[in-house]
């Protein structure tokens, strides 16, 4: 029963709600997320007039924030947590699979759900400053959404609450998400491992749970483990990149010319062909780099700026990190291979061809490290947002922290063993029902974070 039930609230939140004819007689399948983020995007972009472009090289300059507290977290060091979660599994097997389904096309999609979804994250990061508390248990900050609706529904009814509904119903949502996606993290790494080095599942589960352990169960290691691993896993999968598009610099022009033709689905004239690379390309880009889920303003609350609006930024900027940059890493090294020989293929198949083609046995070899490294990357990331809403349900106590984080752990042993797609579904729900709670709440929030980035550009003009 409550399998069934689950399903059905999957099918709800990411079915096609509603398909829209499209000449040819093919239709478009729109879901209840991408009608509800594709929307708030838009209209935060349009608020915020065009802030992701517009400001850009202040989203740049943000990252350079001084904390004065060495318990308190720097504008970069939230980055660097946010990106270790958005820069994940998806960046490799998403990106891998949008194309396989949609073709080159929806990766020019993708480019364009980041554009718009930067916008949303500076809405969500910057109200997760304003409304961010003193962390009684690790120091420095916690907040995200459950803080920040909580906040509000005690203004506008005039008086303190223990708890607000729609705040619980966030935090229990995260928790089911983050303990969902750390099962398939772990079912990622052991069958990439396997078929690159042939190792068996239990040897790299058992490997995986014991670092995370050691890292996750240290107060406050997470954060620092975080600080060296992804900047080192982007920086080495971007040079890698760039040595594969400089060494195919002939093959650029007509890659980019075959993603500008098949999003549009010049070349997909067949029934379906434009409704495919369209909805891939969004799915990707929106899920991908998180944005409107309210997962990175768990992260965004414990900067320590000295605006509201730089905490913002830098969530805006790691947005465009996450896709334009690390997505489009994966999608250069598909789409530089000859299309007949990844023809038919899909899923990590597909990414390890194209890689063997390019570099030989090193670049199967460097993927399954990349995914390794990307995938744990993510788990610690997961498990620093837990801390907040964690403490928002059960109180400050290292109880409940660590009875959460040996649950993550055991979620991860199981599914390095064995994948079980209802853990799955119960992963897409949560972050499901995250993305609408937190949504319906940006529009009335918003006001907020837009007067916040007003009272900045004035500022900045008398500068």
């Amino acid at each position: 029963m409550i399998v069934t039930m689950i399903e059905k609230v999957y099918t709800f939140l990411w079915g096609d709600l509603i398909r829209i004819p499209l000449p040819g007689g093919s239709t478009l399948g729109i879901s209840l997320l991408i009608l509800l983020l594709i929307p708030t995007g838009i209209y935060f972009t349009i608020r915020t007039k065009l802030l992701p472009i517009r400001l850009f090289p202040d989203m740049v300059r943000a990252l350079s924030e001084k904390k004065s507290d060495k318990n308190n977290l720097s504008a970069f060091q939230t980055l660097i947590v946010s990106t270790a979660t958005r820069v994940g599994m998806g960046n490799l097997v998403g990106v891998v699979a949008a194309i396989s389904a949609g073709g080159a096309g929806a990766v020019f999609w993708m480019w364009i759900t980041a554009l718009i979804g930067s916008s949303t994250a500076f809405i969500e990061a910057t109200l997760a400053q304003l409304y961010k508390e003193k962390d009684p248990l690790y120091g420095g900050y916690r907040g995200g959404p459950a803080y920040y609706i909580h906040r509000y529904w005690e203004e506008k009814q005039g008086r303190k609450r223990k708890k607000v509904l729609l705040s619980v119903l966030f935090a229990i949502s995260g928790l089911i998400c983050w303990c969902g996606i750390s099962q398939v993290i772990s079912n990622s790494v052991t069958a990439s491992f396997k078929n690159a080095f042939d190792i068996p599942p239990m040897y790299t589960t058992i490997v995986l749970v014991v670092i995370a352990a050691v890292i996750v169960l240290r107060k406050n290691a997470t954060v620092k483990v975080l600080d060296l691993l992804v900047p080192v896993m982007a920086v080495l999968y971007f040079v890698i990149t760039l040595f594969i598009i400089f060494t195919n610099l002939g093959s650029m022009p007509g890659v980019f010319k075959r993603i500008f033709e098949e999003a549009f689905g010049f070349r997909q004239a067949v029934a379906g062909g434009f409704g495919v690379v369209l909805m891939n390309g969004v799915k990707r880009g929106l899920f991908s780099n998180e944005a409107g889920s309210g997962s990175a303003p768990c992260a965004a609350a414990a900067a320590e700026c000295d605006s509201p609006v730089k905490a913002g930024f830098v969530q805006a900027l790691g947005v465009f990190v996450d896709t334009i940059v690390i997505c489009s890493c994966t999608a250069m090294i598909m789409l530089l291979a000859p299309e007949d020989l990844v023809q038919g293929l899909s899923g990590m198949e597909l990414l390890q061809t194209a890689m063997h083609y390019h570099m030989g046995q090193f670049g199967v070899i460097f993927i399954a490290a990349t995914l390794f490294m990307f995938s744990f990357s993510t788990f610690l990331g997961i498990l620093f947002y837990a801390r907040g809403n964690v403490a928002y349900l059960f109180g400050d106590n290292w109880g409940s922290q660590t009875g959460y984080k040996v649950l993550a752990l055991v979620m991860l042993f199981i599914g390095g063993i064995a994948a079980y797609t209802f853990v799955w579904d119960l992963g897409d729900v949560g972050i499901g029902l995250m993305t609408i709670f937190n949504i319906f709440m940006l529009y009335p929030l918003g006001e907020k974070a837009l007067k916040e980035l007003k009272i900045y550009e004035a500022e900045k003009k008398k500068k």
